[in-house]
């Protein structure tokens, strides 16, 4: 199942509610020079439709994703260390770690993922985007 997204956009689905993700999608905002990014919060109707669509477990993977058609899901440090890659530098030198195999990038991943909540907080809805930046949001 495809979605719409425009060509040569991607998009980053993030917790609505999680006062870490919605600081990590300002800063991609603020760093995405090449107007690259969409975003939508994970439990919008798209964020749904992905999660549904490639059968992803959302108990075991809840904070991040990146979906692009061509190259489909990508998730927890993978998504990350991918978004950093596409902001440039100094943000590309990120792609280091991927020397580092998946499980150990992850296990960092979800330990601070499963704390998020208590270290950063958590909001009572999803984040509304200011008139300026609607554009870069799908729902």
């Amino acid at each position: 199942m495809t979605f719409k997204i425009p060509k040569n956009k991607k998009l980053i689905l993030f917790d609505g509610v999680c006062n870490l993700c919605n600081s990590a999608v300002q800063y991609v905002i603020k760093h995405d020079k090449n107007n690259l990014f969409l975003f939508a919060p994970l439990q919008s109707n798209i964020g749904q439709s992905i999660i549904e669509s490639h059968n992803i477990d959302i108990n075991k993977i809840d904070s991040i994703l990146l979906y692009t058609p061509e190259q489909g899901i990508s998730y927890k440090s993978t998504a990350a260390l991918k978004i950093a890659h596409y902001l440039g530098f100094p943000r590309n030198l990120m792609g280091i770690f991927f020397i580092i195999p998946a499980f150990i990038r992850n296990w960092v991943y979800d330990y601070i993922a499963k704390n998020r909540y208590k270290w950063y907080g958590k909001k009572d809805a999803c984040m509304i985007p200011t008139p300026e930046l609607k554009s870069k949001f799908l729902e």
